[in-house]
């Protein structure tokens, strides 16, 4: 149900939809590694398996097609290699060099599922129908691209970054992605940032209300940026950044982030959408719009943050970001959330496999019922 509502539309109810997000699961399963809670939504931030063998994925979509959740979203990640057929075709006999793999047949087990989405760098709007569920609608954009390290799959190079984002819907309420955004969760064992910059851009530019990756297991954890709205010539700034602390850790509770309106702290994002009916800048500060100029110098700072806070306000200058920022700024802020499951590196050291808990999100999400 991606459609816009005028000022004068009733808006739709709001109710809370349990996500629980997993990623980096690495031939691990319920049951023995983690436990699955309950939630109305799975989902899946890559790495399924260690090498992408048929036998693996047979594994864990048999798992996940077990599990009990309405909606079952998934993405590959890096060591998902067959599930790239261009990489796997390129460098598959070094992994597989004993007993090769049919990429096809490997495909075609997610693809066949009756109840696994598997997105691959695509968005779908998802409309949760069960009378006993929430009933309620999201857009969620998902892919299992990371940056080129090593001989791995879904990787892209650094010239290609810039672009590699594009196709997220500016109307995304879920971004879910391998690779974890720069300097969010993001940080390997060895202090460095191991995140995509332009992710970030990107993340500045949607303001979904949550980004979901994996990928780097030291990272996993969350964070609620705040993005810096208020200075309409300078992309990209955060106002700041909360860090979650984790009920979870170290005891039988739940790792939970509640982002509902009953939680201590909800998220100041609205989802709006944007709009082509534009308010005049001459209506939303009282200023003639003919004197505002690409020289953003010769505007008052009050007059440009108030241009920008003008619900569907022009930015004043074509150094703005018009498309992202016109009609869509109470979207101040994203939750991103690394939900490694696997603790340790791949491959693990002598210390052996360590795993944590899957993180559950609690989150306002408007209904598609009118």
């Amino acid at each position: 149900m991606d459609q816009q509502h005028s000022d004068t539309s009733p808006r739709p109810a709001m109710r809370r939809t349990r996500f629980v997000c997993i990623s980096d699961t690495h031939n691990a399963s319920p049951g023995g590694a983690f436990s699955l809670p309950h939630g109305d939504v799975l989902l899946v931030a890559g790495d399924l398996t260690n090498q992408g063998s048929e036998k693996e994925l047979r594994k864990t979509v048999k798992w996940l097609e077990e599990a009990d959740f309405e909606a079952k979203i998934i993405v590959a990640g890096n060591h998902d290699i067959t599930l790239d057929p261009e990489f796997y075709s390129q460098y598959g006999l070094y992994f597989h060099n004993q007993a090769p793999q049919d990429p096809a047949k490997c495909i075609k087990l997610l693809e066949d599922s009756p109840s696994i989405l598997w997105l691959k760098h695509e968005a779908a709007i998802i409309n949760l129908s069960s009378p006993s569920g929430p009933r309620t609608t999201f857009k969620i954009f998902g892919s299992p691209l990371s940056p080129a390290n090593g001989m791995w799959a879904f990787g892209y190079s650094g010239e290609e970054a810039s672009h590699i984002w594009d196709p997220i819907p500016l109307d995304s309420d879920i971004v879910m992605t391998h690779t974890p955004p720069k300097y969010h969760c993001d940080e390997r064992k060895d202090r460095r940032a191991a995140g995509c910059e332009a992710l970030r851009n990107t993340l500045w530019r949607v303001r979904p209300k949550l980004a979901i990756c994996g990928h780097v297991h030291e990272g996993r954890g969350a964070e609620i940026v705040r993005w810096d709205l208020d200075h309409s010539n300078i992309k990209y700034k955060e106002a700041s950044v909360e860090r979650w602390e984790d009920p979870g850790r170290g005891n039988k509770k739940m790792s939970l982030v509640d982002l509902s309106s009953r939680g201590r702290r909800g998220i100041n994002n609205d989802g709006s959408r944007g709009h082509g009916e534009n308010i005049p800048l001459s209506e939303s500060t009282g200023t003639s719009a003919a004197n505002i100029t690409e020289d953003s110098s010769a505007v008052p700072a009050e007059t440009l943050a108030a241009a920008i806070r003008g619900q569907g306000g022009i930015p004043p200058s074509k150094r703005c970001d018009n498309e992202a920022l016109s009609g869509r700024l109470g979207r101040r802020e994203t939750c991103i959330i690394n939900a490694a499951i696997m603790a340790s590196s791949w491959p693990h050291g002598s210390g052996g496999k360590k795993f944590n808990k899957p993180i559950i999100v609690d989150i306002d999400l408007p209904t598609w019922e009118t």
